[in-house]
């Protein structure tokens, strides 16, 4: 999805990472793991390892060693082992009734990438995409681990919705989503409304999209860019009303490309949609 090799393994590594900051976690060790093909160079698979042990070495991890085949495409990637208290994980379906979602990254990457690998993304989409992408959840992760966060994931390929929806079913509860609080990178919507979107935009809407009501006043864009997948994306953070103010407060301070209150979480009503997007 990008052209760069150590910036593709950046964002690999990151996206990799991600999953242990989604829990409350702190990443250890990791391992590399890489399909290459035979005919490519391999000194760009040395950028590829060198953007990866950049991040790993950000992240606090040791770099134990790897695994590698010859594969017909580029395949990256870290196994990740890491370290969170058995009481104070953060799980998947832990939001409580009353509960505020926040975001940490805005939301785009889907769209931005297909543009990347259509060509029709601007030098400044480009930048900005790989930037986010390549961020770590780390600073997010830390800034609220003490704070009172129910429940939590990673924002990835089944995109906000399918993530969302995941957070609210797992809960019992239903998700009301307020479309103007949604982060956005800079200049996606108007990729979204050329019709440039991910295979994962139809694939969300086909699975999700019963579970779904999105509201008419809602910008049609808005719409389509919440279905599709996002890379390496931001934490999904259920976190107490109470303490919404602190961690807002202190994701801004960490950093976090992101810190948008983009819902609350509401009783889940019988044969009515898990999540509402107004």
């Amino acid at each position: 999805m990008v052209d760069d090799p150590r910036w593709f393994g950046r964002i690999a590594a990151a996206n990799s990472l991600s999953d242990v900051y989604a829990m409350g976690g702190k990443p250890l060790t990791v391992l590399n793991i890489v399909g290459w093909p035979r005919d490519l160079d391999i000194e760009l698979l040395g950028e590829v390892l060198a953007g990866g042990l950049e991040k790993t070495k950000e992240a606090g991890a040791v770099l134990c060693g790897g695994h590698s085949v010859m594969d017909h495409e580029i395949k990256f990637g870290l196994s990740v082992t890491g370290l969170v208290h058995p009481q104070r994980f953060w799980p998947n379906g832990g939001a409580r009734l009353g509960d505020v979602l926040v975001l940490t990254k805005p939301l785009g990457i889907g769209p931005a990438t297909t543009a990347i690998k259509r060509e029709l993304a601007t030098p400044q989409l480009i930048a900005a995409a790989m930037a986010q992408m390549a961020t770590l959840n780390k600073a997010a992760c830390e800034a609220v681990r003490d704070l009172d966060v129910h429940g939590a994931t990673d924002v990835t390929g089944f995109g906000l919705i399918g993530h969302a929806c995941e957070m609210a079913e797992g809960a019992g509860l239903s998700l009301q989503l307020q479309a103007s609080a949604l982060p956005i990178l800079a200049g996606v919507l108007d990729v979204v409304r050329a019709g440039v979107l991910s295979g994962g935009c139809s694939r969300g809407k086909a699975h999700y999209g019963p579970r779904v009501h999105i509201a008419a006043t809602v910008d049609a864009a808005v719409g389509d860019l919440v279905f599709d997948a996002e890379t390496s994306g931001g934490l999904l953070l259920a976190v107490a009303e109470a303490q919404a103010d602190k961690v807002v407060q202190r994701l801004r301070e960490a950093g976090a490309p992101s810190h948008a209150l983009i819902g609350r979480f509401a009783a889940a009503v019988a044969g009515g949609p898990v999540l509402t997007l107004r």
